[in-house]
């Protein structure tokens, strides 16, 4: 947080109130980028406690992904120490990856925009924070599964590619859906179709040969 003096109308929660109106913005806009004056406008909050708050408006976008991508680390993170056979693990976390997408579609596209944008030393730190994580976390599931019989071998580095990249590419493709099949709404029965699809996909490329899917 900034040492510059509060804003005489700083409020409890101001933080987080700007965090979830920046998400609510670029959600219904599908983008990923706000403007400050329709921050403080949807907020009702001086935008003077971005700078308090975050420093400047990257540092509000980057708080936002540190926010929105400990959803997929952290809850990759706890699932790996369950006592769940790997394909449980694996379904579980395909699961909660496409729910969060589906609430943040614009996390993949902040995630590589602020990558691209930032200096060496913040992107090492987003990749150590975000990227690195959930690759260790495909190399450990997978290995499980493999020793366990549960899996054939698959390549862990690319396997991210492939599981991001599924949960992105739908709900970031809005326009798609406008202008080749008529729909415009990323709805809850929807997400629950293409998640069913994800899974069903995913599993039957990585189970071992002999192994039925659950």
């Amino acid at each position: 947080m900034s040492d510059d003096p509060a804003p005489c109308n700083d409020t409890p929660g101001a933080r987080a109130l700007l965090l979830e109106t920046a998400s609510a913005i670029m959600r219904e806009g599908d983008i990923v980028d706000i403007s400050l004056s329709e921050l403080s406008l949807r907020s009702g909050l001086n935008s003077a406690l971005v700078k308090y708050y975050f420093g400047n408006k990257a540092g509000l976008m980057k708080a936002l992904l540190d926010r929105d991508m400990a959803t997929i680390t952290g809850g990759v993170g706890a699932l790996l120490h369950k006592e769940m056979d790997p394909e449980a693990k694996l379904r579980r976390h395909l699961s909660a990856m496409i729910d969060t997408f589906f609430a943040y579609p614009y996390l993949n596209r902040l995630l590589m925009r602020l990558v691209r944008d930032s200096d060496e030393a913040e992107a090492r730190r987003i990749a150590e924070t975000h990227l690195v994580p959930l690759h260790k976390a495909y190399d450990q599931l997978i290995r499980e599964g493999v020793e366990t019989g549960v899996f054939r071998r698959i390549d862990p580095q690319l396997f991210y590619f492939f599981a991001t990249g599924a949960a992105d590419r739908f709900f970031s493709a809005r326009l798609v859906l406008r202008h080749c099949f008529d729909q415009d709404t990323l709805t809850e029965e929807l997400r629950d179709r293409y998640r069913d699809h994800v899974i069903d996909l995913t599993m039957a490329a990585i189970l071992a040969r002999g192994s039925a899917p659950a």
